[in-house]
C-alpha cells in the first residue's frame, strides 16, 4: 500500500508524453506516362477484340478476345473471323471446357486473323471517298483525281481521263474530267464516275477475254457486269461470263488473274488441280495475283 506522501508525489508529477508514431519510411513514387490521350488503364489493359454480339471471352496470350459462342447442329468446333469478330460454333454435346481448350490451341491462329481483319477495316475506312471535286479514286492501280467539268457534259463516254498530266512523286498524274457543274450533289458525282468506270470495265474485260480465250482454247459468248459485294466472276458451260466491274480498280495483271480464272472454268467447272494447272498455263503467278485480290481494299460504292 502506497504511502500519503507517495500519492501526493504522483498526483503533481508532469504526465509523460505518449511516444510518438514513427514516420513511414519513404517509398519513391514512380509516374507512369502514357502517350498524349490515352489513359493508364487503356495501356496497362490487355489488346482486345469484341465481337458486338459477344458471349464468352478468352485471354490469348496478352490479347482479350471476345467472341460470339453458337451451337447448332454441327460435328466439331467452327471458327470463323470476320470483319465484327470472332465466332465460335460447337455442337450441343460439346462441353464448354473443350471449347475453351480449342479456342486456346487456336489462339496464333485467332489472333492472326483478327488483326488482320482489324487492319483490312482500317484500310477500308481510309478508302471511303468523299464525292467532290478533286476527289482521289482507283483506276487500273494507280490514282485519279476527279475534276469537275462542265466543258465535258456533252461527252459520249461520260467524262475524259487525261493522262498526261505532270505531278509530284507519289502524287497522282491522272485526270477524269466529269462534264458536271461544281454544285452537283455527291450522289450524282458518284453515279457519273461509276458510269464511267463500268463503261471502260466493259470494253477492257472484252479485250481481256479475245486474248486469254485462244490461249486456253475455248470460247466465251456473253458477258455481263455484276455489283456482287465479294464475288469478283462467274463461269457457265454456256459461255456466258459474269465480272465485277469494280475489277477495274485494280491493275492489270489482277485483271488478267480474274478473267483467265472465269475462262479456265470453261474447261474445268470446279477448283480442282487441274483447275488450277489450266489456270497457270496463261498465269503463272496466279498465286501472287490471287492474294492481291484478296487484300486490297477498295472504295465502297
Amino acid at each position: 500500500m502506497q504511502s500519503p506522501f507517495q500519492l501526493l508525489l504522483e498526483l503533481f508529477d508532469e504526465p509523460k508524453p505518449a511516444p510518438r508514431p514513427r514516420p513511414a519510411p519513404t517509398v519513391p513514387t514512380i509516374e507512369l506516362e502514357s502517350s498524349a490521350g490515352e489513359s493508364l488503364d487503356s495501356v496497362l489493359s490487355p489488346h482486345a477484340f469484341r465481337h458486338p454480339d459477344a458471349n464468352r471471352e478468352a485471354l490469348l496470350g496478352n490479347v482479350l478476345v471476345a467472341y460470339e459462342f453458337k451451337r447448332g447442329k454441327r460435328k466439331n468446333i467452327g471458327f470463323m473471323v470476320g470483319p465484327e469478330g470472332l465466332v465460335v460454333s460447337a455442337p450441343r454435346w460439346v462441353p464448354l471446357g473443350e471449347v475453351d481448350q480449342a479456342v486456346r490451341s487456336k489462339s496464333r491462329w485467332i489472333v492472326n486473323k483478327l488483326e488482320a481483319a482489324r487492319d483490312r477495316q482500317q484500310r477500308l475506312a481510309a478508302a471511303q471517298i468523299e464525292w467532290k471535286d478533286g476527289a482521289t479514286f482507283p483506276f487500273l492501280g494507280e490514282q485519279v483525281i476527279l475534276v469537275l467539268d462542265p466543258r465535258h457534259q456533252f461527252s459520249e463516254s461520260g467524262g475524259v481521263l487525261n493522262t498526261d498530266g505532270e505531278a509530284l512523286p507519289g502524287m497522282p498524274r491522272h485526270t477524269l474530267h466529269i462534264g458536271l457543274s461544281h454544285n452537283a450533289q455527291p450522289s450524282q458525282i458518284r453515279d457519273s464516275v461509276q458510269a464511267w468506270l463500268m463503261r471502260q470495265a466493259k470494253k477492257l474485260f472484252c479485250e481481256r477475254l479475245d486474248h486469254y480465250a485462244p490461249l486456253l482454247n475455248v470460247r466465251w459468248r456473253k458477258l455481263t457486269l455484276s455489283s456482287a459485294g465479294t464475288l469478283w466472276g462467274t463461269a457457265h458451260s454456256d459461255g456466258s461470263i459474269r465480272l465485277n466491274w469494280r475489277l477495274v480498280h485494280f491493275r492489270l495483271p489482277v485483271i488478267d488473274y480474274v478473267v483467265a480464272h472465269e475462262l479456265s472454268h470453261l474447261r474445268v467447272m470446279d477448283h480442282s488441280p487441274r483447275f488450277w494447272e489450266t489456270v497457270k498455263t496463261v498465269v503463272p503467278n496466279y498465286s501472287e495475283l490471287r492474294g492481291q485480290l484478296k487484300d486490297e481494299a477498295l472504295p465502297a460504292w
